[in-house]
């Protein structure tokens, strides 16, 4: 029997006058602000980084990160997760979701496709380099109950980018270049992925993920990829829910990564990306109107600004923009919560889940989902320093919802 989300039905634009007004009675429901934060588990001395978070349709909520002694040099690391009850609102202990052993998994992310299923995507570190990344992605049908899912399927999603990929990186990055002053890191990033660009196994090996994929109203599961090699992004996509792939076009920047998606009303599809190059340190932002093959050149969003950080876009019940990120040019001290009403022009709602001083923790990392009564459920790396001194790491988990959002001013214009 095939299962279709209240998610599903609205990317896929059914039963809009329904689930009108059924926001509107959550809306009215949820009138008053809510907030909540904890830590899924207490801070520890192991590396607990790159969490994703998903809503179960028995209301559960599920987290992936990954967990180790370090990031791509440590051969121990694995991919764990942990599930909050609906009915307890407690957290399980966690437990493992991916382990290839004597390698390290890291940059996990998941979603649940129209079918019910749970997709699992992360990369495996061949050689102890980013660039040595092989993606990888499991699928479960029998994932609400506790612990570990029932995997039924796993997979090596291999890249292919297509013989163009050279020309069109070169064609591409001239482009870019010719639209802003030119920083002297942004030559020597042109120089070497011309470098890079001709050569199979470089272009074909290193792509990875990091935030949730996206689902368009036309059933097209997007996967935002992207290279440290390369230092900029592209999209895995397939329309058959993985038995074939394809590869857009490179979405080229200097130092456009880790693409995160929501779509326009007009069906432009929009992704921000983390900004790895040099300053100004804004989010990247890049347009699709064709489904996400082709990208517009990259441009720094006018306000959102971005440390060289991970963030996350989604698209709210109603179509809103929201962005989740760290709102500094220098360091991950401070984790905002922002919301557009004009599809990402301007976000004039701004929530902190988290601000310290520059030399405070490191919030960072966010993934955030929205739940079908409305709420908004968000997880990130939370680094703290102890009474020692030493950096402690675990992964912390918020609640919120919009009356939240909006309970304080706009920031002015």
């Amino acid at each position: 029997m095939r299962v279709v989300t209240l998610a599903a039905l609205r990317q896929n634009g059914a039963m809009k006058h329904y689930l009108a007004c059924w926001l509107a009675g959550i809306a009215f429901a949820n009138a008053a602000p809510k907030f909540h934060s904890e830590l899924i588990f207490p801070v520890e001395s192991w590396h607990n980084h790159g969490s994703c978070i998903v809503e179960t349709s028995n209301k559960d909520l599920l987290v992936c990160w990954f967990h180790g002694s370090g990031e791509r040099k440590a051969d121990d690391v694995v991919i764990l997760g942990a599930r909050r009850s609906h009915t307890t609102g407690q957290w399980s202990a966690p437990f493992p979701m991916a382990d290839t052993p004597g390698f390290p998994d890291t940059n996990c992310c998941m979603i649940i496709d129209p079918e019910n299923q749970l997709w699992l995507l992360w990369p495996t570190i061949q050689a102890n380099l980013w660039e040595s990344a092989l993606m990888n992605y499991k699928i479960s049908s029998n994932y609400e109950k506790p612990g570990t899912p029932v995997w039924e399927k796993e997979k090596v999603l291999h890249m292919k980018p297509g013989e163009k990929f050279p020309e069109i990186v070169r064609r591409k990055t001239a482009e870019y270049m010719s639209s802003k002053t030119l920083h002297p890191k942004e030559i020597e990033w042109a120089y070497h992925n011309f470098q890079q660009a001709d050569d199979k196994l470089t272009r074909r090996l290193g792509w990875f993920t990091r935030a949730h994929p996206y689902i368009t109203p036309e059933g097209r599961m997007l996967v935002g990829l992207y290279s440290d090699g390369f230092s900029f992004s592209t999209v895995a996509y397939t329309d058959d829910w993985g038995d074939t792939w394809q590869y857009s076009e490179p979405i080229v920047g200097g130092g456009s990564i880790q693409p995160s998606f929501a779509q326009k009303k007009n069906g432009t599809l929009v992704t921000y990306m983390r900004d790895n190059g040099p300053p100004p340190q804004r989010v990247h932002v890049s347009e699709s109107k064709d489904q996400g093959q082709t990208w517009s050149m990259v441009y720094d969003h006018p306000q959102l600004k971005n440390p060289g950080s991970g963030l996350e876009l989604m698209n709210l019940h109603d179509g809103r923009f929201l962005a989740i990120y760290n709102d500094t040019e220098d360091g991950r001290h401070s984790l905002a919560v922002s919301i557009s009403e004009d599809e990402g022009k301007t976000y004039k709602w701004t929530r902190h889940l988290e601000k310290d001083p520059p030399n405070g923790g490191r919030y960072h990392y966010p993934s955030i989902t929205q739940a079908e009564d409305g709420m908004l459920h968000a997880t990130y790396s939370y680094f703290v320093k102890n009474d020692a001194g030493e950096e402690v790491k675990s992964i912390k988990y918020a609640r919120f919802n919009l009356e939240w959002m909006l309970a304080e001013l706009p920031e002015s214009d």
